[in-house]
């Protein structure tokens, strides 16, 4: 508010400096020659030098805006020499930093009360409020702010009671704040994947081990780990004295069979109190880890309110929801001293505890998920058909997020091999990592052509072993490179059925020439392609979808090649909303949050972001399409999906990479309607692995059985029985040890073993 009293001031100055004028005309001496009358012009001169001064309120509203702006180089400019003579830059910045560390201040507001001015001197009241994360709001009283003239701009007479009148003398503000334990993370029924519990690291000294088949099947149990692996991980150091990091287990399955474990010998426990994640390598990625506060950010945090010395969530749920697991700091704010004395309480907020995160996640069939993966680099996306609750969301290779606590003696023998992995275990690869969707995008296409109008489910077309359509260029389909009779005619439905890569080179050339140029990318991005998902408390990749610019681009995209880019998420949006009826429901990981008193909060609803662009009548001839895939004969993974008693729609795809391998894809939806079980939708995406059919397709089989039976029925074709690989390649060798099975009957020996002695001692393509 600007002062009515300025102009009072300024025109009584005037006057005043008028009287002197005349005075000194007037009043001439003894000497008998009277002064010269003034001129006529220099009373306006005087005038005018007045009314040139700077404007005082907008000077402090400069300065009030710096101060805001936490521009506190430019508030020391404006000091009066007396001001920054009397106080360094450093010290000036440090006594506001100190306020707004102290404070937490997130927003600062200030009001001019009144101005006062004379000629080279003025005065402003004021008052600021601060918005602070740890008590609110803070108002403080009336504070003069002093300037003075020097060079014709007003400088601030500056003192630290311009800051807060109780700081005046040197006294800081001070901060006591309480940090609410941090949140846990939970799967759906309440088993947790991250809470704060002791554990303890687990290793061995081979040349110590004394009782071998005990101590394999008591380890084996606690570190849900198959005894093949763990012989393997100490056979090199066998007979010596070297130190062997095996994992970790929480502290109370520990010490439950800690009388067991103390007479096998050579094994070692390492106890550490940490947050815990209970999975371990199952979805690591999903769950997420901590860490302590890096040294770089600390300023940053500390102005959100942390105190510096807490781990925050680094990846994951962890990290999407650390609003919510950090809870909300209690805090005292006092005057202190110099010496330290406390002069005052400024303000007091009660600490609210944190939130704990209930997951959609069903631990168990997580890790199955997780099991149905192994051996392949890559992906799978479960998801609730008709929701958009994600089931289980599964990445491999994956990583042990408890060696990222200093506190875990393992994490010096472990960590660094697996920060190390160039095959990148962090990277969740069904949302971050983005791949050419290969032959399910003929999904996609055939919604474009149907759309368009110029397609319809019966549009035929000569499905050979070649495409040749663009000059000078010779396209090849599956059947070609299988060696088996090419597809023939086919309506548009058994193009899909069948994968004709010819028949859907044909409709991206024919669009494109038709002058729907877009009609392809536009329909991708209906799909909800080229964009995130909206998942939430998941980093994700956008993807790309191209605008062809050519010929070549338009034949290339319509069999999901070129520059187009998805994630297994994505897919598993617009999969889902195909069986769904064409809603894509934004897919969701938290199914609820729990506060410290047990109470629901936020509960699990489905969120929409669209449906898909196309008509009823069109989903119906895709999806049919999409059946036959799975149940006619000459569906390219009918072999696959043969004798499954829960009927699947499906899409092969096979995406030519770089390298020699292709990309493999599975997509589809179940319609079971059974019981207690939501039909779900399942995108199976592995690197680098062959055929659509021969690989991702099988372990898509795997999932629904274990989805609808709670287990494995039928093998893989590369294993020799259920979870043991049959011929083991370079990439798979590790994983032969590992099958679950033999692991399991070896196990189960061992501890009968073990038990002995404590009694006697005490398709297609595309």
């Amino acid at each position: 508010m600007k002062s009515t009293r300025t102009s009072f001031y300024r025109i009584l100055s005037a006057l005043t400096l008028l009287a002197l004028l005349v005075t000194a005309c007037t009043n001439g001496g003894s000497t008998a020659t009277a002064a010269p009358e003034p001129t006529v012009t220099s009373l306006p001169t005087a005038v005018v030098e007045l009314t040139s001064v700077p404007d005082v309120e907008a000077s402090v509203q400069s300065f009030l805006d710096r101060w805001q702006a936490q521009d506190y180089a430019g508030m020391y400019e404006m000091l009066s020499s007396l001001s920054r003579d009397a106080v360094s830059l450093e010290d000036f910045s440090g006594r506001y930093t100190n306020v707004a560390l102290a404070l937490v201040v997130t927003d600062l507001t200030s009001e001019i009360l009144s101005v006062m001015t004379s000629t080279r001197t003025a005065q402003a009241a004021y008052r600021v409020t601060f918005t602070s994360s740890l008590i609110e709001q803070y108002t403080t009283s009336e504070m003069l702010m002093d300037l003075t003239l020097e060079n014709g701009e007003w400088k601030v007479e500056w003192h630290d009671g311009l800051i807060m009148p109780q700081l005046r003398g040197g006294n800081v503000l001070r901060a006591d704040i309480s940090v609410p334990a941090r949140g846990g993370i939970y799967d759906v029924n309440g088993n947790a994947f991250a809470a704060q519990t002791e554990a303890y690291a687990i290793g061995v000294e081979p040349g110590k081990i004394e009782k071998e088949s005990t101590l394999l099947a008591e380890l084996s149990r606690l570190l849900e780990m198959p005894t093949a692996d763990i012989q393997a991980k100490y056979e090199y150091a066998r007979g010596t004295n070297w130190y062997v990091a095996l994992g970790d287990a929480p502290a109370d399955a520990v010490e439950a069979r800690l009388n067991v474990i103390s007479g096998v010998g050579g094994v070692w426990l390492n106890n550490y109190d940490t947050r815990y994640y209970y999975a371990g390598e199952s979805a690591a990625q999903v769950v997420g880890y901590v860490l302590a506060i890096p040294a770089e950010q600390l300023a940053s945090y500390q102005a959100q309110g942390y105190v510096g010395n807490e781990q925050i969530g680094v990846s994951g749920i962890e990290k999407g929801a650390e609003e919510a697991l950090r809870g909300v700091r209690g805090a005292d704010v006092y005057v202190v001293s110099p010496e330290g004395q406390v002069l005052d309480r400024l303000g007091h907020t009660d600490a609210r505890p944190s939130l704990s995160v209930v997951s959609t996640l069903d631990f168990d069939f997580q890790e199955q998920v997780e099991r149905a993966l192994s051996g392949k680099t890559g992906a799978i996306v479960v998801m609730e058909r008709d929701t958009g609750r994600v089931l289980a969301m599964a990445s491999n290779p994956s990583f042990n997020p408890n060696l990222f606590d200093p506190d875990n003696f393992n994490r010096n023998y472990l960590l660094e091999a697996m920060l190390n992995n160039t095959n990148q275990p962090g990277i969740n690869r069904a949302s971050q990592s983005s791949y050419p969707l290969g032959s399910v995008f003929k999904i996609i296409t055939m919604a474009a052509a149907l759309e368009t109008g110029l397609y319809t489910a019966d549009t035929r077309y000569m499905c050979g072993h070649t495409f040749t359509e663009l000059e000078g260029q010779v396209f090849y389909d599956w059947t070609y490179e299988k060696e088996v009779a090419a597809s023939g005619e086919l309506t548009l439905q058994q193009g899909l059925m069948r994968s004709c890569n010819p028949y859907f080179y044909h409709i991206g050339l024919d669009l494109y020439r038709q002058n729907f140029p877009n009609a392809i990318s536009e329909m991708a991005v209906g799909f909800g392609l080229g964009s995130p998902t909206g998942i939430g408390v998941l980093d994700e990749s956008a993807g790309n979808v191209p605008s062809p610019t050519g010929e070549g681009d338009a034949v290339q995209l319509a069999i999901g090649q070129g520059t187009l880019l998805v994630t297994p998420l994505q897919v598993a949006t617009f999969i889902a909303a195909l069986g769904n009826g064409g809603t894509l429901y934004t897919p969701q990981l938290v199914d609820h949050y729990l506060d410290a008193n047990g109470n629901i909060i936020d509960p699990f609803i489905p969120q929409t972001h669209g449906s898909l662009p196309i008509s009823e009548e069109n989903r119906q001839i895709i999806i049919e399409a999409m059946r036959w895939v799975t149940s006619e004969q000459r569906g390219t993974a009918y072999s696959t999906f043969y004798n499954l008693y829960y009927p699947v729609y499906g899409k092969t795809g096979t995406a030519q990479t770089s390298l020699e391998a292709p990309h493999s894809w599975f997509a589809g939806f179940t319609d079971a309607n059974e019981p207690g079980k939501p039909d779900i939708a399942v995108v199976v995406f592995t690197e680098f692995a062959g055929e659509g059919s021969e690989v991702s397709a099988p372990i898509f089989r795997r999932v629904v059985e274990l989805y609808f039976e709670g287990k494995a029925i039928r093998q893989y074709p590369w294993e020799s029985r259920l979870w043991v690989t049959q011929t083991p390649t370079l990439f798979d060798a590790e994983y032969t040890q590992t099958a679950v099975q033999r692991a399991t009957e070896e196990s189960q020996r061992a501890t009968e073993e073990a038990e002995q002695t404590q009694q006697a001692e005490g398709d297609g393509g595309g």
